[in-house]
């Protein structure tokens, strides 16, 4: 049996490209015991992976050059000599660009229970995507019904999650999203109440327009010029989360921008970075809560399904161009 390996074959500085990937074919190794044989079905493609591949400070370790791409994926266990899996099991877990994989279950993150939902959920609403807008908006934005809830990347997986679970707990909703197509789902698909297209409008003027009595809780997504403009209409005690900053493409040089301090310092507001690996202990109370609104129509997913590993390479990249329609995901087999 033969593992196809998608592997990060050399650095990249900024976001990878398919020129920093290839793939190769290694044999699947026998199992030992207190190992399982997963037969992958469905990879992730995350804005993380830039910081996973670049070789830069961040809160993981970079992939190594020649290992497989690390990514959150899904498959079913097709023989286990570990007493926690059995034949069968469809499981999620940071498993890597490749077809096989025998773990130890180190790398396992659960076993998924929500088998009457589509399995590549699990790498999306039921996933980081969904599980990080769940804690994200709830705990580190502290959003209450009646808020007003900002959201940047709003028709993308983190941020229209957000904005649906905003809409269940009685918030108002606000998207910012890039072109008409991006804002038509943000309104129509993901039920917020008013959507702004950062590329034809003056986000600053939008939001004010949008957010009459300020912007009460701000999920950030981009960083760059779509925060700046957010941040001069925080209302009092806002709470802005900052998720990710897909707008900066280098670190190096440090970007400058306007300084925030003030606009904190009057409204009192609270700053606060999130990742969902603080989470990993609570992650089931997420998943249940998600597939409960899932279930009952309250929530609504998009994918962008790409097909078979020879689409691996170029995922990130369009990723950050902001081609997806949806949750990005490489369907393997």
């Amino acid at each position: 049996m033969q593992n196809t390996q998608v592997i990060l074959s050399s650095r990249p500085v900024g976001v990878p490209k398919p020129e920093h990937f290839s793939t190769r074919e290694v044999p699947v190794p026998d199992l030992d015991k207190n190992q399982v044989l997963i037969r992958v079905s469905h990879w992730s493609v995350d804005p993380a992976m830039r910081g996973w591949a670049n070789d830069v400070p961040n809160y993981s370790p970079p992939v190594a050059i020649g290992d497989p791409m690390r990514s959150f994926a899904v498959g079913e266990v097709m023989a286990s000599r570990h007493p926690g899996y059995t034949e069968g099991d469809v499981v999620e877990g940071l498993l890597g660009w490749q077809t096989h994989v025998v773990s130890d279950g180190s790398n396992i993150g659960h076993i998924v229970t929500e088998t009457d939902l589509p399995r590549s959920y699990a790498l999306g609403i039921l996933g980081l995507n969904g599980t990080t807008a769940y804690f994200g908006l709830l705990d580190s934005c502290a959003a209450k019904p009646g808020d007003t809830v900002v959201v940047s990347t709003a028709a993308g997986a983190v941020g229209s999650a957000v904005g649906q679970i905003a809409k269940v707990i009685g918030c108002r909703t606000v998207g910012i999203a890039g072109g008409a197509e991006k804002v038509h789902q943000c309104r129509e698909e993901f039920g917020y109440d008013a959507a702004i297209d950062y590329k034809s409008e003056d986000v600053a003027s939008a939001v004010a327009a949008a957010c009459p009595d300020g912007v009460d809780c701000y999920f950030d997504n981009t960083c760059g010029p779509i925060s700046d403009a957010v941040m001069t209409r925080l209302a009092q005690g806002a709470r802005i989360t900052i998720c990710g900053t897909a707008a900066i493409t280098e670190w190096d040089p440090l970007p400058v921008g306007p300084r925030v301090h003030r606009q904190l310092l009057v409204a009192r507001a609270r700053m606060q970075g999130f990742l969902i690996f603080d989470y990993k202990d609570r992650l089931a109370e997420a998943r249940t809560a998600l597939a409960g609104w899932l279930r009952e129509g309250r929530i609504t997913v998009r994918e962008h399904v790409l097909d078979g590993p020879q689409a691996a390479p170029g995922a990130i990249s369009m990723l950050y161009r902001g081609e997806n329609t949806g949750k990005l995901i490489v369907k393997v087999a």
